[in-house]
């Protein structure tokens, strides 16, 4: 679904990726985590044009992106982006129905059937439609990021590109919004490409990782090949040790404290 080739780009002549390659496939969770400062916000950007390349393509469903508008790309790629400004006064249906924006015609005043039925949809897949009557303001954090990813929803996207999603959240809906990633693969077939800082979440939900290391990529391949005691010592520098999962069988790590001095 997405192919990115020798890709090259930063942010006038300061940081900068280097010859990033990678694939999303159909229905596919990736995650791509990193240190602080890697490159992974700037991926997502270069993906959706945010972040110029200098070199290299992005192909999404056989098409080079270069050629396509913000618009069009909007049709079939989705994002929730870091502190996402979210407009007072709305309720979370009216916010998510932003999402529908893409799909309707110049100067449509009213939603059509099929944009209020994409809208319910939307915020039923993402656990909030309890809330719909709700000022999206007055939400917890966590409902909040769920109405962010609701009204991403709405756009009817092939590919959901999501920015640390579950960053300052508590375990419960770092859980819930993971586990709505799941629900889209399986229901929508919906592929997702997600940035995260928690490896071991990192590691339960996605098929496969990305990991970057100073605007470049380190490794590619599956949790267990990548949440490596080596890999994760030779790229953040620090000392964990790594059991599986005694449920799901993913790799789980523990920070390996320094030994106390007495």
């Amino acid at each position: 679904m997405l192919k990115l080739t020798n890709v090259h780009c930063g942010y006038n002549g300061d940081f900068s990726l280097r010859n990033i390659s990678l694939e999303v496939r159909d229905s596919e969770i990736v995650g791509v985590i990193g240190p602080n400062g890697s490159g992974k916000t700037t991926l997502l950007r270069a993906i959706t044009k945010v972040a110029a390349l200098r070199q290299g393509s992005v192909i999404f469903d056989g098409i080079d992106l270069s050629a396509v508008t913000a618009h069009q790309l909007a049709h079939s790629i989705a994002v929730v982006a870091q502190d996402m400004y979210i407009p007072a006064g709305m309720t979370v249906e009216e916010f998510v129905a932003l999402g529908r924006i893409p799909h309707q015609r110049r100067l449509q005043l009213c939603e059509s059937r099929r944009d209020k039925e994409a809208v319910r949809e939307a915020m039923e897949l993402a656990g909030i439609a309890s809330c719909a009557g709700r000022d999206v303001q007055a939400l917890s954090g966590g409902e909040r990021q769920l109405a962010v990813i609701a009204k991403a929803l709405a756009q009817e996207p092939q590919l959901l590109l999501l920015d640390e999603p579950v960053v300052y959240l508590d375990i419960a809906h770092q859980v819930e919004i993971l586990n709505c990633m799941r629900r889209l693969r399986r229901k929508k077939n919906i592929a997702v490409l997600i940035t995260l800082h928690e490896l071991n979440l990192a590691g339960e939900y996605c098929d496969r990782l990305v990991l970057l290391n100073r605007g470049a990529v380190q490794a590619i391949g599956r949790p267990q090949d990548i949440l490596t005691a080596e890999m994760i010592e030779q790229v953040y520098h620090t000392r964990v040790i790594i059991q599986n999962h005694p449920l799901s069988g993913k790799p789980y790590m523990i920070v390996a404290p320094e030994p106390t001095i007495i």
